[in-house]
């Protein structure tokens, strides 16, 4: 008997890319030119042609900076439009995971996040993100939400592609010390969402909140200096991390200090992802080719 059809919406994001290559043949993804999401109806008409069995919303407008001068645009993508996504579910009868952000929280206390603490954005991305949790936890109460951090993998852009090209021809960076996360490698994401999507359909996962990110927490400055060490490995010129103040750096839209999740109800359902060392190699594999003979990275 064949799996049962899992939808992915987006499609050229790390995490639908991540999502399509771990289900195989049991994933279908739709975005951009072909659905679209800021239009009313696109939701039930998606649903009613492709028929799957669970739907998963990997899309999202994430320009985090940029969304500080196009609030409306963030709004409808991030709010208005996973509604719709929900209501459409819930008259099919289909269940959904919609997935969302650490920047929800507003960085100020000083332990890891947990499920049922108070969201409190600090910029726009963040505001649409909680405004789209609320909206699709409204309109479909069994729907699951799973926050998630820093995303990186082998494909797209994040914070580990875009250092790469930081560094190239520098021999000395200075990133911020004071902003801590748990970087996420999506391929792993992917397999965790793949999982609760499945539970969901025998029943095994109800509706509510989850946080899901990687094992490590991390500065950014931390997570730096480690990317830089293992791409020397693969014949990367050295760059040195100078850890500074986020102050130093300011960019339109403020980031939490403090976006490190909680993710001990995600654990006791033996859903951990990695550390991030391991999770590393394999990604400079995809961006930057095998570590040199004996120079692999150990998790």
């Amino acid at each position: 008997m064949s799996a049962p059809i899992i939808l992915v919406l987006g499609r050229s994001g790390q995490l639908a890319r991540a999502l399509a290559e771990r289900g195989g043949g049991s994933i279908v993804t739709a975005g951009r030119p072909d659905f679209d999401l800021t239009r009313p109806d696109a939701s039930e008409r998606l649903l009613d042609r492709l028929r799957p069995a669970a739907v998963i919303n990997a899309a999202a407008y994430t320009a985090v900076d940029r969304a500080e001068s196009e609030p409306e645009l963030a709004f409808a993508l991030n709010r208005d439009a996973p509604a719709a996504l929900a209501r459409a579910c819930a008259r099919a009868g289909l269940p959904l995971i919609h997935v969302s952000t650490d920047s929800v929280f507003d960085g100020a206390q000083d332990r890891p996040y947990r499920e049922s603490d108070t969201p409190r954005p600090i910029n726009v991305y963040g505001a649409s993100k909680h405004a789209g949790e609320c909206a699709v936890r409204d309109a479909l109460p069994s729907a699951l939400v799973a926050r998630t951090s820093w995303i990186f993998g082998g494909h797209g852009e994040s914070f580990v592609s875009r250092l790469l090209g930081w560094a190239e021809g520098r021999d000395r960076l200075t990133i911020a010390g004071d902003q801590y996360g748990r970087p996420t490698y999506a391929p792993a994401l992917a397999e965790a969402l793949l999982t609760l999507a499945r539970r969901q359909l025998d029943g095994t996962v109800s509706g509510g909140l989850m946080h899901l990110a990687g094992e490590s927490v991390l500065s950014r400055a931390e997570q730096a200096r480690i990317i830089l060490e293992a791409a020397s490995r693969r014949g990367r010129l050295a760059t040195a991390i100078v850890p500074v103040p986020s102050s130093l750096h300011p960019t339109p839209a403020r980031r939490p200090l403090n976006a490190v999740l909680d993710c001990g109800l995600a654990g006791r359902q033996g859903l951990a992802l990695g550390p991030f060392r391991g999770d590393l190699a394999a990604t400079l594999d995809a961006l930057l080719g095998p570590a040199m003979p004996g120079e692999r990275l150990t998790a």
